[in-house]
């Protein structure tokens, strides 16, 4: 069985800064994985590259088995991304992003329909990208990144701006699309990691400190709670 999402060895260098060093990881089909890190842990970095907006400096990312850096359009057409301060035009309205967005990857009105309704976004269809909260932001953002159905998933930070029932709904979404999806998650919420997620990846420093879930990494970090572990892996 081919992994949804695998990592190589995978670096990342900017001049003498270290991003992502020797990554190694794999993901199935059906898993939430958390990558947990403090601010500048190689988070995003990690995601960008992933997702093929950023190249590599050394070490190899395959997707469903594909090479992404031979096969990048047919790699990328498997994943749907929510990156960090997901950029969306601000003189459009959201439908008019969403349907743009759809053209571009060929998506049927039936599929756009589908994103709206998930995201709870119906309301604001007609409303100016610049005029909106950031948790309706965050929530068109996240409706871009599902209108193609893809069956990988990685949200930076999906839940940043909502209200609390906002948050609760965004994690059952999660939890249900998981069921025939891979999704990566990047968050600096503890209790969103240990309650939504599979797995649990601590990042510090571009580096792997941990992998497992939570009662493997109470066991091996000898800790109680995610915070304790936490703290423990990435104490400078």
């Amino acid at each position: 069985m081919k992994n949804a999402i695998e990592t190589v060895d995978l670096c990342k260098t900017y001049d003498r800064i270290k991003a992502v060093q020797n990554f190694n990881f794999s993901a199935q089909r059906g898993e939430i994985i958390a990558l947990l890190g403090p601010n500048g842990a190689g988070k995003s970095t990690l995601m960008n590259m992933i997702t093929g907006f950023l190249s590599p400096t050394s070490g190899k990312i395959l997707i469903d088995g594909e090479d992404i850096s031979k096969n990048p359009i047919q790699a990328k057409s498997k994943i749907g991304f929510l990156p960090e301060g997901a950029p969306i035009y601000p003189d459009m309205t959201v439908k008019m992003f969403l349907k743009y967005m759809a053209d571009l990857r060929g998506v049927l009105q039936t599929d756009l329909g589908r994103a709206v309704e998930l995201a709870h976004i119906q309301e604001v269809l007609s409303q100016k990208v610049e005029t909106l909260s950031k948790g309706y932001l965050r929530r068109v953002g996240f409706a871009q990144s599902i209108l193609s159905n893809p069956p990988i998933l990685l949200l930076d930070e999906p839940t940043d701006g909502l209200d609390p029932n906002q948050k609760e709904h965004m994690r059952e979404l999660i939890y249900q699309m998981s069921k025939d999806k891979t999704i990566l998650i990047s968050t600096h919420l503890l209790d969103e990691a240990e309650a939504v997620c599979s797995r649990v990846i601590i990042i510090n420093h571009g580096k792997m400190m941990i992998d497992g879930n939570c009662t493997e990494i109470f066991k091996k970090t000898k800790t109680k709670t995610l915070a304790d572990a936490f703290k423990k892996l990435t104490k400078e």
